[in-house]
């Protein structure tokens, strides 16, 4: 076995191993327990629901996803532009920090039932709106804080090279900021899942995971509700991992270890 396997081994085990002793330790305490479906389901009766919906879950699951997905990217571009622009301007900075503040303490999904009045009850851009919103703040915050770590030597050195501003950013301030930007949006995606499952609580087209959740839940088919909960786990866990992926390759394009 490769050093390289048997690293891959060593940090896939362990989670790997605590993850079944608990589903275990979860089917041996609904079963000795006699605990009610509409309490908590055995995993054995979610996974059983999860692979006879598999199609409907694959489907709510990627709609989910898809407006995810779009939030992330309109979420983390206008945080990375406005942070940009806060780091170069202090005006902007100033003008900025209250209203960052404000997006960081509303709960954002709050918003869903009045952004379905205003776009319509059939549209998913509500849903987009509010997983956008729930990304900008950490993308905003963390990415501010890596271009402010730039320290003034470096900048003053590249001066003193007659080095020009392009390579001032190339060589200085994106590679100082570059683990910032991909922490802020690691975070966000967790952070846009969890937001576009939650607005889709509130109403709209019952096309999302969170539609189906409530659909089922309502109607006494927990473990039905619970298998949707899995399926919007499994774009959780995709959303993360692709972002993780991402970024070990940047940094490690980028010099860092």
């Amino acid at each position: 076995m490769t050093t390289t396997l048997k690293h891959a081994a060593a940090t896939i085990a362990p989670p790997l191993i605590l993850f079944t002793a608990l589903l275990a330790a979860w089917q041996a305490f609904v079963t000795l327990g006699d605990i009610p479906a509409f309490i908590l389901p055995g995993p054995t009766a979610i996974a059983d629901q999860f692979t006879q919906f598999r199609e409907p879950i694959t489907g709510a699951a990627l709609t989910t996803g898809r407006n995810a997905l779009i939030g992330l990217i309109i979420g983390a571009i206008l945080g990375i532009l406005t942070a940009i622009i806060s780091a170069t301007l202090w005006i902007a900075d100033r003008i900025a920090e209250p209203i960052v503040t404000a997006l960081a303490v509303v709960p954002i999904v709050a918003l869903a039932p009045v952004l379905y009045s205003m776009f319509g009850a059939s549209s998913e851009q509500a849903r987009i709106i509010v997983a956008a919103l729930a990304v900008y703040v950490p993308v905003y915050l963390n990415t501010l804080t890596g271009l402010r770590q730039v320290l003034p030597v470096h900048r003053d050195l590249m001066r003193a090279l007659a080095a020009k501003p392009l390579d001032v950013i190339r060589y200085v301030t994106i590679p100082t900021a570059t683990p910032h930007v991909f922490t802020g949006l690691r975070m966000a995606s967790a952070l846009a899942v969890i937001s576009a499952i939650v607005a889709e609580y509130f109403g709209g087209p019952r096309s999302g995971v969170g539609s189906f959740i409530t659909t089922a839940a309502a109607g006494s088919n927990y473990a039905q509700a619970w298998a949707y909960v899995l399926g919007g786990i499994v774009v959780g866990l995709v959303f993360y991992t692709t972002t993780l992926a991402l970024e070990t390759y940047a940094l490690r394009k980028a010099g860092h270890r």
